[in-house]
């Protein structure tokens, strides 16, 4: 590993305690990346106005609405994505993947984004479900494990779509139906029997548009989640370059590599201790305690995940059978079943709204000008 001075040292200290000391909130950092994201998008080009696109008619009633969805390209998919999600979403995440566009049938318009991905190796309630951790040194259990499990990485309804339909839960519904499975099976070869998705806050906010969703999706528990939230990119980009000149022009890790940036900081930031506690023990002692608030910026959280109505996914997946099984309600994941089910709740939802003069009906957009939405919506 890269070894550097004490002047090194203290630089790269001070620019990363700049930068981290200026948040004691996940939502005040959250802002701040999107805003970042938002005045680095191709936004402001000429004629770019994929917001038009989006569901706009709240005279309209939910028993009235079909839903088309569509396979979308990337480009096509993270336009209407970056307009509504308070998340800066990767675009590259590694392994399977598919990404859905949902449109309401009649007006045609957009209501909402879904990103399907392969899961995380190591989740603690995901742990908890099957019984005990993956051994990832077994190759047929592995195996299965990937052939069995697909993750929700982003489901964003549209707003305020999602706020005045509870738009969230009409897309992880979708998500669980055998619509999915099928179409997920039929691409990848596989035999999908569980779906996972977290929720993007955990202490923050007291609710998620996945409870209350059971048969179809159930709370599995909180993940663990200490890591030091990134830096905006002057900040790393800058120092990133300043590590790399004092490695001699190589770089930290290799451009090849999956999650570099985040690899990046920590190494830059694992330099940078052992430098401050051979040379300056009382700085290495503040610089440590900002890094453990910024880690305390993270938040742990909730998982959830949906069988598609098998009974016995535990055991398939730990090879203990080969066979799945049905549960009584198996059925009750068809996709108009879900829709149905959607329904009745989000007529509740509207109806409720709309007498109490709550309905909201302007889009909630991110733009240059628009900055100023709630971070946790």
């Amino acid at each position: 590993m890269l070894e550097i001075n004490e002047q090194q040292a203290t630089l790269s200290a001070n620019k990363m305690t700049s930068f981290f000391d200026k948040f004691t909130r996940i939502d005040e950092y959250m802002r701040m990346k999107k805003i970042e994201r938002v005045e680095n998008s191709v936004h402001a080009l000429p004629g770019y106005e994929p917001e038009k696109d989006l569901f706009l008619d709240f005279s309209m009633h939910p028993n009235d609405m079909e839903f088309v969805i569509e396979n979308a390209s990337m480009t096509k998919y993270s336009q209407y994505l970056e307009l509504t999600s308070s998340h800066c979403n990767e675009k590259n995440i590694p392994g399977r993947g598919m990404q859905w566009i949902v449109y309401e049938k009649t007006s045609n318009k957009v209501v909402g984004m879904i990103r399907f991905g392969s899961p995380v190796i190591n989740s603690k309630p995901r742990n908890e479900f099957l019984g005990k951790p993956l051994d990832t040194k077994n190759k047929e259990l592995m195996r299965r494990f990937n052939d069995s499990t697909i993750m929700g990485f982003t489901i964003v309804p549209a707003q305020p779509f999602g706020f005045n339909y509870l738009g969230g839960k009409l897309l992880a519904g979708i998500c669980c139906s055998h619509y999915a499975r099928r179409i997920l099976n039929k691409k990848y070869d596989t035999s999908y029997c569980m779906f996972e998705t977290t929720s993007l806050y955990g202490s923050t906010k007291a609710s998620s548009q996945y409870d209350g969703m059971r048969p179809f999706l159930r709370y599995a528990g909180l993940t663990d989640s200490k890591f030091v939230p990134a830096m905006d990119d002057d900040t790393y980009h800058s120092l990133y370059q300043t590590f790399c000149d004092w490695n001699d022009g190589v770089h930290l890790v290799s451009n090849d590599k999956n999650s570099k940036k985040l690899k990046r900081s920590g190494m830059m930031i694992g330099i940078t201790k052992k430098a401050l506690k051979r040379y300056n023990p009382d700085l290495w002692e503040r610089f440590c305690k900002t890094i453990q608030t910024a880690t305390e910026l993270t938040e742990q959280k909730r998982t959830y995940i949906s069988t598609y109505g098998y009974s016995n996914v535990a055991d398939y997946i730990n090879l203990k059978t080969d066979t799945l099984e049905k549960r009584e309600n198996f059925d009750r994941f068809e996709l108009e079943n879900i829709i149905t089910w959607w329904k009745n709740k989000a007529s509740k939802r509207y109806e409720s709204l709309q007498k109490d003069g709550r309905l909201r009906n302007e889009l909630e957009i991110w733009t240059p000008e628009t900055t100023d939405l709630e971070i946790i919506r």
